[in-house]
């Protein structure tokens, strides 16, 4: 298993005046080192990376690397819909101090996406990065899966190391850990399976989750690893209210306000998608209180880094 495998957070992406807040990246970085996460991901779907253009990508990932230690990895996404876009973006990221990246399936011409298509995309990809590739496959945004039989062959490549798979499909989870060798690793990217996957064989996990209550999934991760089940699915019990809440059902707007209120900067996403509502606010506030989260006063709160 690779080195890399492990408890993850995708971060978000804070704005200030609708352009990339580098020093908020870096103060949240900075608080997430003193967990105990294996290290962050940088541009994923929590990261907001579709609204943002290459300049803005590079200086997310260039932000955050320069808050971690070089022993902690951090892993860039850097999907596109074309090939060579993807492989520009794997060597942008790797420049500015990507340890690895996250490639999502491409998804346009969802029609004309086979096993073969998505072979060969990923092959060029793989010979031509820098750093180690990561296949990643989030259908919930693309509409689109990648089939067992191309991450099996995929696999085999030596500079593709592993595979997020963000859904909640225990059996396809079970299919790309079947098709895989022991040295490719799977990572589970649902905070409301989390336990369930680690459980089927999954590496680790990359959490949205993880951002919120890191030592709750820290301690699940552990549990798993040394067959303490019960343990870990008493926490997993605890911590689903909110893995739906900042997940499938409010989504990056939830995980910024739900960060907002811990202290960190979480702020707006930037348009179209709009703030959180106050409703929702309040569900995070008690749920977080209930797992005994520290939470700053609603007076210190500001939903817009760029109004202080």
């Amino acid at each position: 298993m690779s080195a890399l495998a492990g408890l993850y957070t995708p971060i978000i992406t804070p704005f200030r005046n609708d352009t990339v807040d580098d020093a908020a990246i870096r103060r949240n970085v900075e608080r997430y080192m003193q967990t105990r996460l294996t290290g962050l991901v940088v541009l994923g779907s929590n990261g907001e990376a579709v609204m943002l253009d290459d300049h803005e990508a590079e200086r997310v990932v260039a932000a955050a690397r320069s808050a971690m230690p070089a022993t902690r990895p951090l892993i860039a996404g850097t999907g596109a819909e074309s090939t060579k876009a993807t492989i520009a973006a794997c060597k942008r990221a790797a420049a500015v101090g990507a340890d690895a990246v996250l490639v999502r399936t491409p998804s346009f011409f969802k029609n004309m996406l086979t096993t073969d298509v998505y072979v060969r995309h990923y092959v060029a990809v793989a010979e031509d990065s820098p750093v180690p590739v990561l296949l990643y496959n989030v259908s919930m945004f693309t509409g689109v899966t990648l089939p067992p039989d191309a991450v099996g062959l995929l696999a085999q490549h030596p500079n593709i190391i592993g595979i997020k798979e963000s859904g909640s499909d225990a059996a396809l989870l079970a299919d790309y850990i079947a098709r895989s060798g022991p040295e490719f690793f799977v990572l589970a990217g649902s905070g409301v399976t989390y336990f369930s996957g680690l459980v089927a064989g999954a590496d680790g996990a990359i959490l949205a989750l993880a951002g919120v209550v890191p030592d709750h999934c820290a301690d699940i991760l552990a549990h798993v690893r040394a067959g303490r089940f019960t343990e870990a699915r008493a926490i997993q019990r605890r911590i689903t209210p909110l893995a739906r809440t900042v997940g499938g059902l409010h989504g990056v707007p939830a995980l910024k306000a739900a960060l907002d209120l811990m202290g960190l900067t979480g702020g707006l996403p930037r348009a179209p998608l709009g703030p959180t509502p106050p409703s929702v606010v309040e569900l995070l506030r008690r749920q977080l209180t209930e797992l005994g989260v520290p939470l700053l006063q609603p007076a210190v709160l500001d939903p817009d880094p760029a109004t202080s």
